[in-house]
């Protein structure tokens, strides 16, 4: 028989992504949302993507009694767990909204799946929980800090989840700290779409290239890096995904374990090499404007991938062009709709 697997957030970005891998991959997947930042549509593109409609509960993981009845209603084997706001600069002007979703929405997750008897969680962290990095690349070793309520959240989660395994070892936890999902699958049929202004680059660079937007604000060219501007380890969302189906793998297959691990590539590009690799994928000029750092910004960060590599025999295997090549191809399929 399939595994279910419960999916929070699944209809998201990286969720519906990994939704998609794992029905590829044989497993039975219901996924969990309230669609406060995303749309039943997803369900259609994964579809159409997989040959399978995944089933679909709208609702909110700080639901209790609705998460006990989708726990009594399905053979749930484990959960991947992507339900969470995940905008910095939001998370500095609401941060209980932030608390709320985030940190009581993973304890409401967590009792539903004690009283349910289901003891296996793949968790959606961030190398925002390292701070500013002390050394590169980052390992998971290095000391974690939080510069804003968004990265706190994640690091209290981490926290609660470690204290949970030491008290009850028969949970099997994966905690994934991910650094910069970018990109879209590969059939154009599905990608990122942020309501209102997007909060990352690659959005924003698309949408200059579609023409929706004038420019790309570079925040700040000071800084100690080739071109002066911000670089970060940017990753392509499908390699996400199948990072996320070797770790629930690694999970169902083991006895008991808390395991944490970077997923990224292991190279750092910056603001101007992700911009011009977009010129080249969409044939389209790019302008952006150079103007002052953010507060709270860091001047490089990218993962040590070793240990996902030994735990998951994971890597990732897409370049930057298969980054901006797909998401060139997801922003005209959303363009001729």
């Amino acid at each position: 028989m399939q595994a279910t697997i419960l999916v929070t957030g699944g209809t998201g970005f990286i969720g519906s992504h990994t939704a998609a891998v794992l029905q590829q991959a044989g497993y039975r997947v219901l996924i969990l949302d309230n669609l406060c930042n995303s749309a039943a549509g997803v369900l259609d593109a994964i579809a159409a993507i997989t040959g399978i409609r995944p089933d679909f509960v709208q609702g909110d993981v700080r639901d209790a009694p609705l998460l006990d009845s989708v726990f009594a209603s399905h053979p749930i084997a484990a959960v991947l767990h992507f339900a969470g706001l995940k905008a910095v600069g939001e998370s500095t002007t609401m941060p209980l909204a932030y608390y709320d979703n985030n940190v009581h929405g993973s304890v409401q997750l967590l009792q539903a799946m004690q009283r349910a008897g289901v003891r296996t969680l793949v968790f959606s962290s961030s190398a925002t929980v390292y701070g500013d990095p002390q050394k590169l690349p980052l390992t998971e070793d290095h000391p974690r800090s939080a510069t804003n309520p968004y990265g706190h959240t994640k690091l209290v989660v981490e926290d609660i989840l470690e204290n949970l395994y030491n008290s009850q070892p028969d949970w099997r936890i994966a905690r994934l700290r991910y650094f910069n999902p970018v990109g879209a699958h590969p059939s154009g049929l599905m990608g990122e779409a942020p309501q209102g202004t997007p909060n990352n680059l690659m959005p924003f660079v698309a949408q200059v290239a579609v023409g929706q937007r004038d420019s790309v604000k570079v925040f700040g060219n000071d800084y100690d890096t080739p071109d002066g501007t911000g670089v970060r380890d940017y990753i392509h969302v499908m390699d996400l995904a199948e990072g996320h189906a070797h770790a629930l793998k690694y999970c169902l297959n083991a006895a008991q374990d808390l395991l944490t691990v970077n997923l990224g590539t292991g190279v750092g590009y910056s603001v101007l090499d992700m911009i011009h690799a977009f010129e080249q994928a969409s044939g389209k000029a790019v302008a952006y404007d150079i103007v002052g750092r953010r507060p709270g910004d860091i001047a490089a960060c990218w993962a040590d991938t070793e240990l996902a590599f030994q735990k998951l025999g994971w890597r990732a295997q897409k370049s930057i062009q298969d980054m901006c090549d797909d998401a060139w191809r997801w922003e005209m399929h959303r363009a001729a709709l």
